[in-house]
């Protein structure tokens, strides 16, 4: 247990390479699932930041209740955000309305995960402005299709 604490769990190399990588903000509450999109992205050569939450995820970008960041406050920078739909606490399409409510985070990419296929619980979710909906288990091609789409919106 981190104690309440936003994990920020990033790659160390993040300051010499953060112009060219981009950076992906990886929400999910299994720790395998977290572990393997994370190894996915930095295989793709993304930057990636995990968070076992939506609420940690919103604590991470600077919009949660408290608006402590990793960052003391400053506006993260992340080129797009994936997420699990299904979480405890918080949906991915929860997360996903409170990131399209903020002033600075609307325009980032956002990608929702999930195990289950259900038409309209994707329908919903990109109505409300998800980029794409992906079905797990997450594969290296989703992958690599989703650092194209990032490449494109960093330009």
């Amino acid at each position: 247990m981190n104690g309440g604490r936003v994990v920020c769990s990033s790659s160390d190399d993040e300051m010499k390479s953060s112009e060219e990588e981009p950076h992906v903000l990886a929400v999910d509450d299994n720790v395998v699932d977290r572990q393997l999109v994370e190894r996915l992205l930095k295989s793709s050569s993304c930057r990636v930041t995990t968070a076992e939450n939506g609420m940690r995820a919103l604590e991470y970008l600077g919009l949660g209740d408290d608006q402590q960041s990793c960052s003391g406050g400053q506006i993260l920078k992340v080129n797009m955000i994936l997420t699990d739909y299904c979480m405890p606490g918080m949906t991915g399409y929860e997360l996903l309305k409170k990131i399209r409510e903020s002033s600075h985070m609307k325009e980032v990419p956002v990608v929702i995960m999930s195990s289950e296929n259900i038409p309209t619980r994707i329908n919903k979710c990109l109505e409300e402005g998800a980029q794409m909906f992906i079905q797990k288990p997450v594969k290296l091609s989703d992958v690599k299709k989703l650092r194209h789409q990032v490449m494109q919106s960093k330009s």
